[in-house]
């Protein structure tokens, strides 16, 4: 069979709108660049940027609970450090996240957003070389669009794949055929991984992105269908290199 990449995508701050990517270079051991960079507090976690460790999704904002996440369009730009919150066809608030006085620009825009999800004065987290991605090894998310139509038969609407938030979409596999591919190595353009595991949805997929609507049950169908609530797969890489919308997936 023959697979590619259909797009990339970043979060750079954990919960916030994605954002697409044309290239991007894979470093060994690490996850796609900025992604998770950055995490909201909701309430005190625990987490110490001095010594980064995995902390629970459920420590920060996040679609899974806070859906009004979705109806914010983000942009974070890595020269200036600077995340840009729009809504509503307009810019919300604006802070660079290296500084003082711009995170706090960002953490009093959630104070006025979201104060009923608030356990806690929010806060912008960030440590250098951590992701706060949802499990404790730094992976790259995949997700097979071919699945994700599978599941939009089911389901009788469309599906936008962004409810999946992967790092990278596949077009080219066979529905589920990249669940046969855990404990196995892939190359991707430049860069060669290894499939870790399959990922577990969570009731982040029920949200529509955005509209910050929560409108179906997703991990419930795919175990009523399927037996299963997983849709994607987590990869490592193992051999840096680029990879870009285009490149060749191939299992050798």
């Amino acid at each position: 069979m023959t697979a590619k990449i259909q797009s990339i995508y970043r979060y750079p701050v954990k919960g916030l709108s994605p954002e697409r990517l044309e290239r991007v270079r894979l470093e060994p051991g690490g996850p796609l660049p900025a992604d998770r960079k950055y995490a909201i507090e909701n309430g005190p976690s625990g987490f110490d940027p001095a010594a980064p460790a995995h902390v629970s999704k459920t420590k920060f904002l996040m679609l899974m609970f806070n859906e009004r996440l979705a109806a914010l369009n983000t942009h974070y730009d890595d020269a200036t450090h600077t995340l840009i919150i729009g809504g509503e066809g307009r810019e919300l608030a604006r802070g660079d996240l290296s500084a003082t006085e711009g995170r706090l620009a960002i953490e009093a825009f959630f104070r006025r957003y979201m104060p009923v999800e608030l356990r806690g004065a929010p806060k912008v987290l960030q440590a250098d070389g951590h992701s706060f991605s949802n499990v404790a090894p730094k992976v790259i998310s995949i997700i097979n669009l071919a699945s994700v139509t599978a599941l939009e038969a089911v389901v009788g609407v469309p599906l936008h794949p962004l409810r999946f938030r992967g790092n990278v979409y596949v077009e080219g596999w066979p529905a589920w055929h990249e669940f046969d591919l855990v404990g196995q190595e892939i190359v991707i353009g430049g860069a060669r991984l290894t499939v870790a595991k399959r990922i577990l949805r969570c009731a982040a997929t029920d949200v529509e992105p955005g509209t910050g609507v929560r409108d179906l049950n997703i991990p419930a169908t795919l175990m009523k269908t399927y037996g299963h609530a997983d849709c994607g797969i987590y990869a490592q890489v193992i051999a840096g290199g680029d990879i870009a919308s285009g490149d060749a997936i191939v299992n050798p």
